[in-house]
């Protein structure tokens, strides 16, 4: 979000929200500086301004103590990052989210080849789920995936996320993290955020927020259960939509058809689009 300052008297702007955080961070703009976003009808001191009253917050939390001269405190214990968990997590409750969402338009007798090659329909189908996820992130501070793989979603403070910081964090999952799940963009998308992560030490939507994703000791039980859910929710989603890619592949590929036709996978029955 962009927002504007006055510093010296001088209006500055736009200055991204980013910006504006990593300032506040390093003591470069005070809590009474005046600023405004689009949606405030006043200008503000930045403290007052719920975007930025959390950084404040966090910079009044107390420091760890200087070392005395002439000692080396030693360095603090390095953050769980548990990165390869949360992609499986990730990628888990959108398996399952599709799975559920493809039987559902079969079920609703929906035109299921129609629906595969409407491009508007394929680019947006993940929308909902990240509405969902934002809601549970928010009352549980965790996801499906999340639960079964022992991760929690926080403020860096340990409190919980309210709506408004769920819904940004999950947009920005799902714009620069996920790229909407579309093709080549959505594995571009994962490559920088894990560049990202790297070098910021953690992902940008929770860099930006100032959020953090605990993890927890891993249980077995709650491991095996995610490979069968996660084995389960694919072949649910290829029952339903392998029939119409194998018929618009035979298509240009007679062959495959011939194949498909000789020995069909078990799949629901094709169903008309409902009247």
């Amino acid at each position: 979000m962009d927002v504007w300052i006055i510093r010296d008297g001088e209006k500055i702007g736009p200055i991204h929200d980013f910006e504006i955080r990593r300032k506040i961070e390093t003591g470069e703009l005070p809590a009474t500086t005046p600023a405004w976003h689009d949606g405030l009808d006043a200008w503000k001191p930045l403290i007052e301004i719920d975007l930025f009253t959390r950084e404040f917050e966090l910079a009044a939390i107390p420091q760890p103590p200087e070392a005395p001269p002439g000692q080396i405190l030693p360095p603090p214990l390095p953050k769980k990052t548990a990165y390869g968990r949360r992609f499986w997590a990730r990628w888990f409750d959108i398996y399952l989210y599709s799975g559920v969402w493809w039987l559902g338009m079969w079920a609703a007798g929906q035109d299921i080849q129609a629906t595969l090659l409407n491009p508007w329909v394929m680019f947006l189908q993940c929308v909902p789920w990240f509405a969902l996820e934002a809601l549970l992130i928010h009352k549980f501070g965790t996801t499906p995936g999340k639960w079964l793989l022992g991760l929690h979603v926080t403020n860096n403070d340990g409190t919980e996320l309210d709506l408004p910081a769920a819904i940004r964090r999950s947009l920005r999952v799902m714009l620069t993290g996920f790229g909407f799940g579309w093709g080549l963009l959505a594995v571009f998308c994962q490559a920088l955020s894990l560049f990202a992560a790297k070098r910021l030490g953690a992902p940008l939507w929770d860099h930006s927020g100032g959020h953090q994703v605990i993890a927890s000791r891993l249980s077995p039980f709650r491991l095996v259960a995610l490979v069968f859910l996660f084995a389960g929710a694919l072949q649910l989603q290829m029952i339903v939509v392998s029939p119409y890619f194998f018929e618009m592949a035979g298509k240009s590929f007679p062959s495959l058809k011939e194949q498909y036709e000789q020995n069909p996978p078990w799949h629901l029955p094709k169903r008309s689009k409902a009247p």
